[in-house]
């Protein structure tokens, strides 16, 4: 126990330690940090060129209206950067094209040559800004940093000012500080609350533009979760012992209250919507206006449309009280979604903890919520993967409830579809049996006319190709550096076998969690085959990203805490117990007279 904390503090210090210009190759010497990209579209000035110039075109030795330098002079200065000659020396074949970039830049690109000489679609393999006003190199990005800009580690791209280390910090450490053992003995609830904690490490050297240390660092903490949800819900590794707080229940709500007006200040003042978030607010607006809702997106956010329909239904409510511009702009329904299913959530798990346990069991889970950094990393992004979280809790709440699990447990799948492999899970529910026929008739009719209601805009407007398209064509093809697949197995291409044994073990796992293990199933063994059912999911995705780690975090953090046993109740409360069973006799006030 003492050296995982050992080693984890050592390897968050030595991420922290990262300059914030470590930003690989995108930050030239002399050059401060970027902070992102240049705002507008590329415009195509020249191209493609082979040789350093100069070209005797007017496109390239005049300058573009509102601009002082050449096409000549930018293309001259990008064949003098080091990134940019180190790039062709690796590919002497590479085409250059100049562009001019919104106001005041430039934009040098290098692509492979155009066919019939290279492939049917060219592959940018370098990108290089040019500020127009000095002339010189801003940044340069080779590799997957070209194509996916969030991997350049810009400042606060995702969540703005949470990523500050005091902010982060301060987070970890209430998450970790109700449970410390004091004058007690580590048990693994410890080294798992720090397992929870570990993803910091990856994300600090994601912030600081470091794939190569980010992505397999996400896997240990994955696999350790994986195998103790596993062997949890098998009932190994259960405490011995009640859970302890030295913090009385009274001021963790206290502590719980603060925390919730923390965040949603934080959100209101200091936080960006990303574009799945940007995503719920332009389906809601199809929604609402009953036009067609995959295919044929803003070209601002063109993928927006591959989540399920849930999650755009989800935003109508926002979208008619805040409204929309039209624009990418502040997007108050985005931030007003994103509060509402962070405080649904936490509510969901007050109840739920209370109803399975007690109120202290309740408080201990929402709080829990609120002090863990990643629920705010979305909450400040205002992404929609709080939903995902929200609608599996509300899942669980009704879980003794056959026709209310598969109504709750279909909207769960229907919003970003990796829930759907709960289905089985949830069709088994709790108690010592499987589901009864009429439970499982009930269960099922229940989950498929959820599904029928909810893809009702597709089926109205024949969208089906645009929705198969879109989600599950996109999904499965798409290539990313975010995961070990990607990343190792090349940009533009995945390790697909290994990566499809995985999954398939997480379909396999799926079908298998309403027979195993045998035995009285409760809410600790349900959490925690979901848990473990998600988290290999997410173990064979290609697209990994930090957003994620709340869909199977309130199913950790509820099977964690359950499988703790109650605590032995007051003495008075047992003789209570067994006067009104008849086990003891009412004595009179005569047997209390001091002796």
């Amino acid at each position: 126990m003492l050296l995982a904390l050992v080693a984890l503090l050592a390897l968050f210090t030595l991420a922290a330690s990262l300059p914030a210009s470590a930003l690989a190759a995108g930050n030239p010497p002399g050059q401060p940090a970027p902070v992102s990209a240049p705002a507008g579209t590329p415009v195509l000035v020249a191209g493609p060129y082979y040789a350093r110039g100069p070209y005797r075109v007017a496109a390239m030795d005049t300058p573009p209206s509102g601009y002082h330098l050449t096409g000549n002079q930018v293309l001259a200065t990008a064949f003098a950067n080091a990134t940019f000659r180190r790039e062709l020396r690796r590919y002497p074949h590479l085409a250059a094209y100049v562009y001019t970039r919104g106001v005041g830049f430039w934009q040098v690109s290098l692509f492979t040559p155009p066919a019939p000489a290279g492939p049917k679609h060219q592959i940018e393999m370098l990108e290089l800004y040019v500020a127009d006003a000095t002339g010189a190199v801003t940044q340069a990005w080779t590799g997957y940093q070209v194509a996916w800009t969030m991997a350049r580690g810009y400042p606060g791209a995702f969540g703005r000012v949470i990523n500050a280390p005091y902010v982060w910090l301060p987070l970890c450490a209430l998450f970790l500080l109700p449970f410390l053992p004091w004058r007690r003995r580590p048990t693994l609830w410890h080294l798992d609350l720090l397992m929870l904690l570990g993803f910091s490490v990856s994300l600090d050297f994601f912030n600081n533009a470091d794939l190569g240390l980010s992505v397999p660092l996400v896997y240990p903490f994955l696999l350790y979760l994986f195998l103790r949800m596993l062997l949890l819900a098998a009932g190994r590794g259960r405490p011995r012992e009640p859970l302890r707080t030295w913090i009385p229940t009274r001021w963790l709500g206290v502590a719980l209250i603060f925390l919730v007006g923390f965040r949603i200040g934080l959100n209101v003042v200091d936080s960006n919507v990303i574009d799945v978030g940007f995503a719920g607010v332009i389906g809601s607006t199809k929604l609402i206006h009953g036009t067609q809702l995959y295919g044929h997106w803003p070209a601002d956010n063109p993928a927006g449309d591959t989540y399920g329909p849930v999650n755009y239904f989800a935003y109508v409510p926002f979208r008619l009280i805040f409204g929309w511009s039209g624009f990418w702009d502040n997007l108050p329904a985005a931030h007003a979604a994103a509060i509402a299913f962070d405080l649904l959530t936490m509510v969901g798990l007050v109840v739920l903890g209370r109803s399975w346990r007690d109120l202290r069991t309740g408080v201990i889970l929402a709080y829990l919520w609120a002090a863990y950094p990643f629920t705010a990393y979305v909450l400040m992004s205002n992404s929609n993967d709080s939903l995902v979280a929200l609608t599996v809790v509300a899942s669980l709440v009704v879980i003794r409830y056959a026709s209310t699990r598969g109504v709750l447990g279909a909207m769960a799948g229907l919003t970003k579809f990796a829930p759907l492999g709960l289905a089985p899970l949830l069709w088994r529910g709790v108690g010592r049996r499987l589901p009864s026929r009429w439970a499982t008739l009930r269960y099922a009719l229940a989950y498929a006319a959820t599904v029928a209601l909810a893809m009702a805009p597709v089926f109205l407007t024949h969208d089906w190709y645009w929705f198969w398209h879109d989600t599950v064509v996109y999904q499965a093809n798409r290539p990313a550096p975010f995961s070990i697949w990607g990343l190792w197995g090349g940009f533009y291409e995945t390790l697909s076998m290994p990566e499809h044994v995985v999954l398939g073990l997480a379909v396999l796992l799926g079908l298998a969690a309403p027979f195993w293990p045998r035995g009285e199933r409760t809410m600790v063994e349900v959490a925690a085959l979901g848990a473990a059912i998600i988290i290999c999911m997410q173990l064979g995705i290609t697209y990994w990203f930090y957003l994620y780690v709340v869909w199977f975090f309130p199913l950790v953090v509820v099977a964690l805490v359950l499988a703790h046993p109650e605590p032995d109740p007051p003495e008075d409360v047992l003789i209570a117990a067994r006067i009104r069973a008849g086990l003891q006799p009412l004595r009179g006030p005569e047997a209390f007279t001091p002796r």
